[in-house]
């Protein structure tokens, strides 16, 4: 009788061959170009070599159990499918309860040597625990990182105990939750366009993190998946696909943010920027490749995974690389701009952005723009999307109503210039126009999203899927059909949170939150967004509830 050739130990290899090329790929040039083997500066407060070398590490470290913690996660709850006789989410769930310990630590650490390098404090000095005890929520460095590091220990705990796909879905949502914080940190937070450049880290930081994180998840569980690894890999590389385009949109806009000009891209900073970008066209190339020739032969031949497993290893030691280029990105000052480098107005003080022009007169109110990117990306998105299911539905014959994709792209649209035209560029120095802008995002708008009924046409565009997962249309209808939806979309319920979040927004300190903070601006168009298009769906709406 002849065997078959045997892949058991590769796939059991393979994990800790990984692991430790990763984490090489990432220290090393993490080491390198985060100062690590630099001389200090002489006359300069030093916080010793332990700091100097050990800070670029741990972040490093920090990343990759972060990667690996969210990647974990995310494919226990919508990409491994599971049989009777498996239980491949739920050691999946373990993995990430591991990572998700080396997540903290290394956070917790990594906030320790960030406090000792910004202060210049050793660690053996005596007044070292007061002076981090005194300012550790007092630095926005040191607080978000309390904050990530608190979530991630959630996660943690709930990865160890976690058994139900439902308590996954919220574990993968929190874990990406956590990362969010860090956004908030760095030199994105004191760029004259910090609204932008926050949201582009944060959209990076996300899409980075799922795209390596998915690719280590499918390496760590190969040997469980067996016959899955092809439906497996189908589903990651359309969640990388996603994942590319915005590390590469958020990354290139976020990097020219920080730049400023052509002419700072000869500095130290710049050519970290520009080897970051190849790094990501490299990537990007090593993705297509896998697509194109990798995941059709993995479902033809059994020997097709091990080139899966050679390719995800070159793939992993690019991705560690471009993870320590940015971790060295951190440690590095972006060159000074123009605004940086003049004297703002209070108004840029405030808000971030110079005060507007002038007074609003009547043609101001259409001519006057300043795109939030954040906003109008979700708005040419969600336009996206709903045309393209549209198309998807008259391909195969089947009609929908064009009033309700006018409706769509209107509803859309009025949304795009309540946040990035006049409403939005003086609301935080008005107060009139201010409130204009929210009666338009929660009222105006959802009238017509309501009434274009996205969530039927995604039910009837989005394919099922056969194997029990929890894919788009799954985790669609969870959400129509969940308790949670039936409470809140009880007529008196829906219009309490409409009217009762309006008097207590505008009478308490979330106000001035809102106007003072990006993050209290996100959530507060949010909750409005939502709190109209629920209220309008409870009243007028088409789609299906519970």
């Amino acid at each position: 009788m002849t065997k078959g050739p045997s892949t058991a130990a590769h796939p059991t290899k393979l994990p800790l061959v990984l692991a430790v090329v990763a984490v090489v790929a990432v220290v090393i040039p993490a080491g390198l170009l985060g100062g690590a083997f630099t001389a200090p500066v002489s006359g300069l407060p030093d916080a010793g070599a332990i700091v100097r070398w050990g800070l670029p590490v741990v972040r490093a470290i920090h990343d990759l159990a972060a990667a690996s913690t969210v990647g974990l996660l995310v494919a226990a709850a919508t990409i491994i499918p599971e049989a009777r006789t498996t239980s491949r989410r739920i050691v999946a769930c373990r993995y990430a309860a591991a990572s998700g310990v080396v997540w903290v630590v290394a956070g917790l650490v990594g906030l320790v040597l960030a406090f000792a390098s910004l202060s210049g404090s050793t660690l053996t000095d005596p007044t070292f625990g007061a002076q981090l005890r005194t300012f550790v929520f007092q630095l926005e460095t040191l607080r978000v990182a309390v904050i990530s590091s608190a979530m991630a220990l959630a996660v943690a705990l709930g990865a160890a105990l976690v058994r139900r796909r439902s308590g996954m879905v919220a574990l993968a949502v929190l874990s990406i939750l956590a990362l969010l914080p860090l956004s908030l940190a760095g030199h994105s937070a004191d760029l004259s366009s910090h609204d932008t450049a926050v949201t582009a880290l944060a959209v990076h930081l996300v899409s980075a993190v799922l795209w390596v994180g998915g690719l280590l998840a499918l390496v760590m569980l190969r040997p469980l998946l067996g016959t899955a690894l092809n439906v497996s890999v189908q589903r990651y590389s359309t969640l990388a696909g996603w994942c590319f385009a915005g590390v590469a949109v958020s990354g290139l806009g976020n990097a020219w943010i920080r730049v400023g000009s052509i002419d700072n891209l000869g500095s130290s900073y710049g050519a970290l920027v520009i080897l970051k970008v190849a790094a990501l066209a490299v990537l990007g190339i090593a993705g297509w490749r896998q697509r194109s020739r990798t995941v059709d032969r993995i479902a033809k031949d059994p020997l097709a995974a091990r080139l899966f497993g050679r390719l995800a290893l070159i793939e992993l030691v690019v991705m560690g690389a471009a993870f320590a280029l940015g971790t060295a990105l951190s440690r590095r000052a972006p060159p000074p701009t123009d605004m940086q480098m003049g004297i703002p107005d209070p108004a840029f003080t405030l808000t971030g952005y110079d005060a507007p022009a002038g007074p609003l007169t009547g043609s101001d109110w259409l001519t006057v723009w300043r795109i939030d990117w954040l906003w109008f990306g979700v708005s040419v998105l969600a336009v996206t999307l709903y045309l393209v299911g549209v198309r998807r539905l008259r391909s195969r014959g089947d009609s929908w109503p064009v009033l309700r994709t006018i409706g769509w792209v209107l509803g859309w649209a009025i949304f795009a210039w309540a946040t990035c035209g006049a409403p939005g560029v003086y609301g935080p120095v008005l107060f009139s126009v201010h409130m204009l802008m929210h009666m338009t995002v929660s009222m105006s708008a959802p009238i017509l999203m309501v009434l274009a009924a996205p969530v039927t046409l995604a039910l009837r565009t989005l394919t099922p899927r056969q194997d029990h997962t929890l894919g788009p249309r799954e985790l669609l209808l969870g959400l129509v059909h969940s308790r949670f939806l039936a409470v809140i979309g009880n007529p008196v319920v829906a219009a309490a949170i409409f009217f009762g979040s309006l008097v207590i927004f505008y009478y308490s300190p979330l106000f001035e939150l809102a106007l003072r903070t990006h993050t209290g601006h996100v959530l507060m168009t949010t909750h409005f967004l939502l709190a109209g298009y629920l209220f309008v769906w409870v009243l007028v709406g088409i789609d299906p509830g519970p």
